[in-house]
């Protein structure tokens, strides 16, 4: 078997709790993947004299994908070096239902759409400032009917939307679509944004007329948000600019029954990373009743990216069939199994 290289970062918080044994399965299940772990936030200062040594950066490039746990800070820029650096510009983030999976819905049967967000422009370009610097340029609100400079002491943030950034995370949608044998939906505030975000819808239209066999529709955002909450069995692959893509993935997990269930990855044309939704969670850190299924779920989207899909078949397995026992199932999904139960139940059902 040819090894397989792949970078982990174990995150903060509650998070080593969940990316260290799924770690250990992973390694049980496919020896041949080895993983490592580079010196990242204080650690890494004190070693290197940086929170993101040079030899940190390197370990990714050499490395076919990197297991990233959620971080509160300290592995900050490593996670902006995999999106920036490594340009991994197609957030998907999967809502697909299980049985046993603590869903608000009255019916969640057959739930299952995904969500791609585009990773890498729109407002987390982080091109803020105050509105002073802005003053010279004598900006005039087509919609206020005033001059920038009328309102006063303030602050302002730039939403960039471009060509290139729209056409390949919309390309990247309909392949999915086509793959899933199903249909694209766009999302954005294309009514009030005309220019930046009607830009993203046109370039969605025009690829549409590539993919005539795709069915295609879009939706102004707050429509969209009511569509998700009324009717979320309609909608297969969604395609969103960052920060709606942000809001609505986690919005899409509680449908499903929470954050804690929620996989991620983040794909580029020649690299990925994958993490779980949520957060570090301090607010349980130690307790040991933080929930694995997200982190689970994200290292078998990594495994079906390695082409190692049988292995990531077997996780998916486990945890359906962890769930529609019900027997040993975390506080947050109605249960009072602690993390380490949860996998035991996990590896006994993949050894079955």
């Amino acid at each position: 078997m040819q090894t397989k290289n792949i970078c982990a970062f174990l995150g903060d918080d509650a998070s080593p709790e969940v990316m260290k044994p799924t770690i250990e399965l992973m390694e049980r299940l496919l020896p041949h993947l080895k993983f490592s772990y580079p010196d990242v936030g204080e650690t890494a200062k004190k070693k290197h004299g940086s929170k993101f040594p040079d030899s940190s950066k390197q370990a990714i490039d050499d490395s076919d994908a990197t297991f990233f746990g959620s971080t509160s800070g300290n592995s900050t820029a490593a996670l902006f070096y995999l999106r920036w650096g490594k340009q991994t510009y197609a957030n998907v983030r999967p809502a697909r239902w299980l049985k046993g999976f603590n869903s608000p819905l009255a019916d969640p049967e057959g739930l299952d759409f995904v969500i791609i967000r585009e990773n890498l422009e729109d407002l987390y370009l982080g091109l803020e400032g105050d509105l002073e610097d802005l003053a010279a340029l004598n900006y005039y609100s087509r919609h206020a009917r005033s001059s920038l400079s009328d309102l006063g002491p303030g602050k302002y943030s730039i939403k960039a939307i471009t060509e290139k950034g729209s056409e390949r995370v919309i390309r990247y949608a309909f392949e999915m679509a086509a793959r899933r044998k199903g249909k694209v939906t766009l999302s954005s505030k294309y009514n009030m944004l005309a220019v930046a975000d009607g830009l993203f819808l046109e370039t969605g239209k025009r690829l549409s007329k590539e993919y005539p066999e795709i069915e295609f529709d879009h939706f102004i955002i707050d429509d969209f948000l009511c569509r998700m909450i009324t009717d979320p069995k309609a909608l297969d692959v969604v395609v969103m600019p960052n920060l709606y893509g942000d809001i609505m993935s986690d919005g899409a997990a509680g449908l499903i029954g929470g954050l804690g269930l929620a996989p991620s990855g983040c794909f580029g044309d020649d690299y990925a990373y994958f993490e779980s939704a949520h957060g570090t969670a301090p607010d349980i850190a130690g307790l040991g009743i933080i929930n694995p299924t997200a982190t689970l779920l994200s290292a078998a989207m990594m495994l079906d990216y390695l082409n190692e899909d049988v292995a990531a078949g077997k996780i998916r397995s486990a945890i359906e069939a962890v769930y529609e026992t019900g027997r040993v199932i975390t506080k947050d999904q109605g249960g009072a199994a602690s993390t380490g139960e949860f996998f035991n139940a996990i590896t006994t059902e993949m050894e079955n």
